[in-house]
């Protein structure tokens, strides 16, 4: 948790709802600090935290069940203005008075919102009787208000779905405006943090850069980083940022594991070398990581062999840097709430570059996390503050275990290789065609599959290639790019022509419900 003073700060309570990490980018979006805390922890922390306002997020809980996530009556008494979503608002009305009732018909999906009356929170959009297209997720309903409260909005599915006491500034809703398909969610979430609660938006990355570069500096002193840089924008950022701080306190170690894209590690040793003169050391274990991999085709197993093969190989250089007593890591605030659920304890389980593994006890390091507090799009933000080019904080993300969970069975160089090629290909196509931007992650799958086929007048057999290429407003859920035919009957015609071992290309369809939008 953080401990500093200069932003007003918003207390999100996590029930357990998958999408409670949308309301955090929400309110982060608009400029506002925010912080997610598991339900049983929110009372504990409220006063050494201070927040200048609540949400209560949604879950997949009922009220009704006698260990349902809960929450006593200290945070509504506070007189702090407060925002209760979905679940938010079942507890809130159980607790202050209301009632919640089972065995009425769900609501899910898209459902229609007609306004019931003048509110803040609705200033800006539809008027009094007009409607707003929102995204219910519900089974139980509430049935009574509180005394203090009405109604201001309505669905079929839910008569009380925007109730609001604007004496105490509390507002609850029963759909989740923090979604994508809640039209106008983010104004809702804007007039809350802004018209109602009264919120400066403070919170920007210049402030961040300047105020984490002093916190590095008190934490580190005249002691030594070694930060391992694993290419990807996350560690990246973090070292410069590091770098910027310390200064040659810092050596960053690069291990490059033979799994990344093609011309990557020549890239990485480039830019942090030459361009910005930070201590690198580039270590070349691609062989070590897969001879290790030989006759490996459990994409779990390949995760946990290549986290364990990093850490030990990094350890071994790591000793050879006199006197580190810190370790750099570029863990992100998604890492930091996921290893404290609502619905769990805190977890012994680091971020390494391939997400897998721990600390082992052995490695004696104070660790150093200076983006700890951030989303992905607020890191690429710093990233450009930074002066780093848009394009490199810009690109798609790639798993930490790299091009291994591609290429499902077994990995053998020369299918690395073939992917690679493919890969490149892709992507170059992709950026020549202006496409780039408007993709949330695109790469090529070497599947385990092989085809016959016809290359002038000789039959072959070899392998098939899936291309993927999603879209994503929020990182959690993904829908399939609708890829222009001209685009990629190029892309498939030049990864034919050009790389040897492939003779068929498809394109993958499929989305993503929430949760992770990679392939394997």
């Amino acid at each position: 948790m953080t401990t500093e003073p200069n932003h007003q700060r918003v207390l999100i309570v996590d029930f357990g709802s998958q999408v409670t990490q949308l309301i955090a980018r929400r309110v982060r979006e608009a400029g506002v600090y925010c912080e997610i805390h598991p339900f049983d922890k929110a009372e504990a922390i409220v006063d050494a935290y201070k927040p200048s306002a609540i949400i209560l997020s949604g879950g997949p809980s009922s009220v009704l069940e006698a260990d349902s996530p809960r929450i006593g009556r200290k945070l509504f008494d506070l007189g702090l203005p407060m925002l209760a979503i979905c679940y938010g608002q079942q507890l809130l009305c159980d607790v202050l008075g209301g009632k919640v009732e089972g065995g009425h018909a769900g609501e899910f999906g898209r459902a229609e919102l007609t306004i019931g009356k003048v509110s803040p929170l609705f200033e800006g959009l539809a008027g009094v009787g007009e409607l707003e297209t929102v995204w219910m997720s519900h089974g139980d309903r509430v049935t009574a208000i509180p005394d203090g409260f009405e109604v201001v909005a309505t669905s079929t599915g839910a008569p009380f779905a925007a109730i609001a006491n604007d004496e105490k500034k509390i507002y609850a809703l029963q759909f989740h405006p923090e979604v994508y398909h809640t039209v106008n969610g983010a104004r809702m979430y804007r007039n809350f943090l802004f018209n109602i609660a009264g919120l400066k938006g403070d919170w920007t990355m210049a402030a961040f850069r300047q105020e984490m570069v002093q916190k590095i500096r008190d934490q580190v002193g005249s002691g030594k980083v070694i930060c391992g840089l694993s290419g990807g924008v996350d560690s990246s950022v973090a070292a410069v940022l590091i770098h910027e701080a310390i200064g040659d306190q810092l050596t960053c170690v690069f291990v490059d594991t033979g799994l990344l894209r093609k011309n990557e590690a020549d890239q990485v040793v480039t830019l942090f070398r030459d361009h910005y003169n930070i201590p690198l050391v580039h270590v070349d274990a691609g062989e070590l990581f897969l001879g290790e991999l030989a006759g490996v085709s459990d994409p779990e197993t390949k995760r946990k062999t290549i986290g364990k093969l990093f850490i030990d190989v990094f350890d071994k250089e790591a000793a050879k840097i006199d006197g580190a007593e810190f370790l750099a890591q570029g863990t992100l605030y998604p890492d930091v709430v996921e290893s404290v659920s609502a619905r769990g304890g805190p977890s012994a389980v680091i971020k390494s570059h391939h997400n897998v593994g721990g600390l082992p006890d052995y490695m004696k390091l104070k660790l150093v996390e200076p983006l700890r507090e951030l989303f992905k799009d607020e890191v690429r933000a710093l990233g450009v503050e930074l002066g780093l080019a848009p394009a490199f904080v810009g690109r798609h993300p790639f798993p930490g275990p790299g091009l291994a969970i591609r290429i499902p069975g077994e990995i053998t160089p020369e299918k690395v290789k073939v992917l690679q090629d493919a890969d490149a290909i892709y992507l170059e196509e992709i950026r020549n065609a202006g496409l780039y931007d408007k993709i949330w992650q695109a790469f090529a799958v070497l599947l385990p599959v092989k085809t016959v086929g016809v290359m002038g007048d000789a039959r072959t057999y070899e392998n098939v290639l899936a291309l993927r290429a999603v879209t994503s407003t929020d990182g959690m859920t993904a829908d399939f790019f609708e890829f222009p035919w001209p685009v990629l009957g190029k892309t498939a015609t030049r990864i034919i022509n050009e790389v040897r071992g492939v003779n068929r290309v498809v394109y993958d369809v499929t989305s993503k419900p929430p949760g992770t939008i990679e392939w394997e």
